[in-house]
Formats: C-alpha cells, structure tokens, sequence
C-alpha cells in the first residue's frame, strides 16, 4: 500500500511538472509572438512617422489620434500637390496644342516623332524639350522623342512615388536629359519592349546623404519598379526593406558595404522589360565622410562618448529626451528631466540597432532580455554617427572578453 501512494505521488508530481512545462512552453510561444508583434508595430509606427516627417509632420506624441490626425494632414497636402500638378500638366499641354496648331511642313523644320516645329516657334521656354528634339536630330537613327513636357517624363518614372518635389534640394535639375550616343555605359531594355536609357544613381553616397535612381524612359514606359539592394562583405546580397522607391538614404547599415538598384520598367499594358542593375558610388563601398570618421575616431580615443536622444516610453507613449552614455565596456541611459537612470548594462552579442529605411532619424534598440526601445535624434546624420560608435565599442568589448576567457 505504501508502495503505491508512492508511485501515485510521483505520478501526480510528474503530471503536474508535465503541465507546468507545458504552461511554461506555452509561455514561451506567447512572448515570442508578443515581441514578434511589437516588432511590426514599431516598423508600422517608425515607417508612418517617417513619412510624416518628410513633409514636415511631426506629431508631438505617437497615440493612435495624434497619428490619426497628422495622416489627415498629410492627405489633404498630397491632394492640394497632386492637384496643383494635374493644373500645371493640362496647361502645359495646352500650351504644346496651340503650338501645334500653327505648325507647317519645312524641310528647316526639326523633326519630333514625325511633327515639325515652325522656326519661329520659342522652343527655348523649354529648355528640356529643346535638349530632346535636339537631340533626336542628331541621332534619328536611335530613337524620336516626341513633344511632352519633361514633367511628364518624370511623372511616369515616378509613377509609384507620385510626389517627389523633397529631392529636389541639391540634386541635379537634368535627371532625364537623353544618353550621348557615344555613351558606352547606357543601359537597354530589349529592343520591342519597356525599357531606360542612360539610366544613372546621382547623389551623395555617403551615410544621411540620398541617392536617385533616373533614367529616360522609352519604348512605352510608364511605370518603373525600384529595389535598392546591399552587397555584403561575403559575397551575398540582401534587399533593403522598404527601399523600394527611385530615392534612398544611405544609413549606418550601408557603411563598409557595396548599394544597387535595380530597376524594372513596365508599360501600360503591364509588360516588363529588361532589369536594370547599377551599383552607386562607382561599386565602392560605402565609407563615411571625413568630418564623421574623425568625430568617431576622437570617441573612441576617448573611451566614451554622450549622445541626446528622445526615447519612446512604453507607458506614456511620448518622447522623452535622454543622456545615452558609450562606454567601453556598457553603455547607460538617463532620463533628462528626472535624472533617472533608466538601463546600464554591458555590451552583449545579442544587442542590436535596427535602422528603419527612409528619411526617418529613428533606430531601435534590441536588448539581452529581448526588449526594445525606439530612439530618435534630431537628424539622421547624427544618428547614422551614434550608432557607428556604438557599435565600434559593442565589437571592441567583445573582442577584449574573448581575449579574456582565452
């Protein structure tokens, strides 16, 4: 009889160990699903605040109102530009008809698509129209550019990015001027399908500067489709999420490694053409400029370093400004306003930065307990810098405890 109370007292505490593993196990699954969501959450909220960021929206705290609210703002400026556009095209062409309509045959007349433009017809008002005819002159054995407006060109391009007026700081006003026949280096498309002449990356390569994807579009093209891509440094490649516009910032991520794009060109009807690939910066990899390499440099001479960062409190959902302290062995964060310190640990081989895509000055922050912590700056130049030093100090301590144990 002992024996047997016994046996079913192990086999009771063995059921109830069995169950409480399973809880555990359950545990365990709802956490990783929890953070799983999480995850997506800060990418949804990091990638709309991103964006709202670019036209100049920057909602004081990131409730489901506040955001609410500033989207509604957003829209009604993307209408009021998309109309304004719409305005400036039907005048534009309007102007090109009335033009027409007084057109003669000439033989001195210069040749588009089969129309002929009068000698007195003013085709210096526009200068990029001019460029095309001309050109189509010289090389009327390549191709013909019919009269449109470049705008039209452009809205085609960015067909998928219908509003791009916040490149136009700094870059280049001549993004679709058509290729020098002597030009070795354009890219084609098949020859009775969709396709991109002298198809180009402008711009500066280095992290917080942006880069443009461009070409002319010919054979029909009227969508193009954009996948920004990194080249790692053992010779495998990873598509940037997110980075699917004709723009992209270069980031902290991209230092050390080769950037591409590839473009795919598409007509009306939905035909492809042949993809278009091109490495930036001339395929060399990414460095930083001078002036961020020497700020880097003298942190880490230094053996620490202090940054200004908001952090996004879990409580409270509101930005907080934050002292976040590099040292070379942990690294510490405090609340400004109540000197609250906040996390101080040492480095780990699990804590990781993650950079949102876009011109967004945000990462997040991956701890050793599996938590995370959205961080701000106010420019993501200084962002880009922060999380290069962070990151040169996490390698540095983690070399000196493998030297250690050794």
């Amino acid at each position: 009889a002992l024996d047997e109370k016994q046996n079913e007292a192990i086999e009771s505490a063995a059921n109830e160990l069995a169950r409480r593993k399973g809880v555990l196990d359950e545990n365990l699954t709802l956490a990783h699903d929890l953070k799983v969501t999480e995850d997506e959450r800060y990418i949804f909220m990091s990638s709309l605040v991103g964006l709202l960021a670019e036209y100049g929206i920057l909602p004081r705290v990131t409730n489901a109102a506040a955001l609410s609210d500033s989207i509604k703002l957003y829209y009604k400026r993307i209408t009021k530009c998309i109309y304004l556009d719409k305005h400036l095209h039907d005048q534009m062409q309007q102007t090109i008809r009335e033009s027409q309509e007084r057109l003669s045959p000439s033989p001195y007349n210069n040749s588009t698509g089969g129309r002929h433009l009068e000698s007195n017809y003013d085709v210096s008002k526009y200068p990029q129209l001019n460029g095309q005819m001309n050109q189509s002159q010289e090389n009327d054995n390549r191709h013909k550019f019919e009269p449109r407006p470049v705008s039209q060109s452009i809205e085609h391009v960015y067909d998928n990015n219908r509003v791009n007026d916040r490149f136009q700081d700094g870059a280049d006003n001549n993004y679709f001027q058509p290729p020098s026949v002597n030009d070795a280096d354009d890219s084609f498309a098949l020859e009775d399908g969709p396709g991109i002449e002298g198809f180009q990356i402008i711009g500066d390569a280095k992290p917080g500067g942006k880069l443009l994807g461009c070409g002319f579009p010919v054979r029909g093209t009227s969508l193009c489709m954009f996948q920004w891509v990194r080249h790692l440094q053992d010779g495998t490649r990873e598509y940037i999420d997110g980075a699917t516009n004709p723009e992209y910032v270069v980031t902290a991520d991209d230092v050390d490694k080769l950037i591409a794009v590839e473009c795919i060109p598409m007509d009306d009807q939905g035909r492809q053409g042949e993809i278009v690939r091109l490495f930036a910066n001339e395929q060399n990899k990414i460095t930083c400029d001078p002036e961020m390499q020497e700020e880097i440099d003298k942190y880490m001479s230094a053996g620490q370093a202090s940054f200004n960062v908001s952090l996004l409190m879990d409580s409270s959902e509101t930005w907080e400004l934050t002292t976040f302290t590099l040292r070379r062995s942990n690294y510490q964060i405090k609340i400004n306003r109540t000197q609250e310190i906040v996390i101080d640990e040492k480095y780990s081989s699990v804590l990781s930065i993650k950079i949102p895509s876009g011109l967004t000055s945000q990462f997040v922050l991956t701890r050793l307990n599996g938590s995370s912590h959205p961080f701000t700056f106010h420019d993501v130049r200084m962002r880009d810098t922060f999380v290069l030093t962070m990151r040169m100090f996490q390698s540095k301590a983690l070399d000196e405890r493998r030297k250690t144990k050794a």
